[in-house]
């Protein structure tokens, strides 16, 4: 489905990113891998997509640094000499209640999630143009739609890519350039691993289907969008919540 494609991942090594990156490597595409650094759990998720046969590189890049992003952003170029696909999946979390939030937890959360974003895409831009066409996937939250109590930088941040995403859909729809993003719910992994069994009840009862997501039912839309099978959607905020926000 995705044979020959050059797609480009931020925070792509674990968790949501990485179930993306093994959804578009089972469908042959080539991986740009964006990691803040490399560690050891990024080498390993880095060997498993080699083990699918594709063409795989991991790049260490701090997404907050427009600087350090345009660099990256270069290099990745000259490896795959273009990129056809973007996914923003880069995120954080600093919760608290809003007066108990530092100046640094605030800062954070909107430059890695926001910022980052809007930075990695800006790189990207005059490559999709070049090529008469590109697809970007951005990760913003049903928190960011529907807002949560001790999450005010995180929600701001994910409803920051909404706007952004429509933005930036009505900027380049001309250009074959289409843009969306996926509002996950709750999702099983490392971040929803930190509650307790009482957070992890009440959420579910939030929850239509009664239960937490998969990394890998985001990594499903994922693809879609990142097929010929969404050619003609563009500037759309789709849920992967089990009805979590209806």
């Amino acid at each position: 489905m995705l044979t020959g494609k050059n797609i480009v991942i931020t925070g792509g090594t674990r968790g949501i990113g990485k179930a993306i990156a093994l959804e578009y490597a089972k469908n042959h595409a080539n991986l740009a891998i964006l990691a803040t650094k490399i560690s050891e759990t990024a080498n390993d998720t880095i060997e498993e997509l080699k083990s699918l046969k594709i063409d795989v590189k991991l790049y260490a890049c701090d997404v907050r640094d427009p600087e350090q992003v345009e660099k990256t952003a270069g290099e990745i170029l000259n490896d795959f000499g273009k990129i056809d696909i973007l996914v923003n999946n880069a995120g954080i979390t600093r919760d608290n209640l809003l007066p108990a939030l530092s100046v640094k937890d605030i800062d954070d959360v909107i430059d890695v999630n926001l910022k980052g974003c809007i930075f990695v895409t800006r790189s990207f831009t005059r490559n999709f143009i070049k090529n008469k066409g590109g697809n970007v996937i951005n990760i913003s939250s049903v928190v960011g739609l529907m807002g949560n109590k001790g999450q005010t930088n995180y929600a701001a941040s994910k409803a920051g890519i909404v706007g952004f995403t429509k933005s930036f859909a009505k900027e380049y729809g001309r250009k074959n350039i289409r843009c969306n993003a996926i509002a996950p719910g709750y999702i099983a992994t490392e971040m929803t691993a930190e509650l307790n069994e009482d957070q992890t009840r009440a959420i579910k009862d939030q929850i239509t289907l009664g239960r937490l997501g998969k990394p890998e039912d985001v990594a499903k839309l994922a693809l879609f969008l990142a097929s010929d099978m969404s050619g003609y959607i563009t500037g759309e905020v789709i849920r992967v919540d089990g009805g979590m926000y209806v």
